[in-house]
């Protein structure tokens, strides 16, 4: 009888999980902080007391945002 070819099994790379220094990712949060910041103040504050542009225009743009996120504003 022959003799069954020897069948080779594939192998996988060992995967390497890159890592990532604070420094990398900082600047990424405090970009990302800031706009965060800056959309909750036109969604929540804006027409307010501290209003920094006149008019109702703003408030129409964010008026269901205001609503969904449980900001009064009638």
């Amino acid at each position: 009888m022959a003799q069954p070819a020897a069948v080779s099994t594939p192998t996988t790379p060992a995967v390497e999980i890159p890592t990532i220094s604070v420094r990398q990712v900082l600047p990424w949060l405090a970009f990302f902080g800031l706009v965060a910041l800056l959309a909750m103040y036109f969604v929540g504050a804006e027409q307010g007391a501290t209003h920094l542009i006149s008019g109702a225009g703003v408030h129409e743009w964010v008026h269901d945002g205001r609503h969904l996120l449980g900001f009064p504003c009638h």
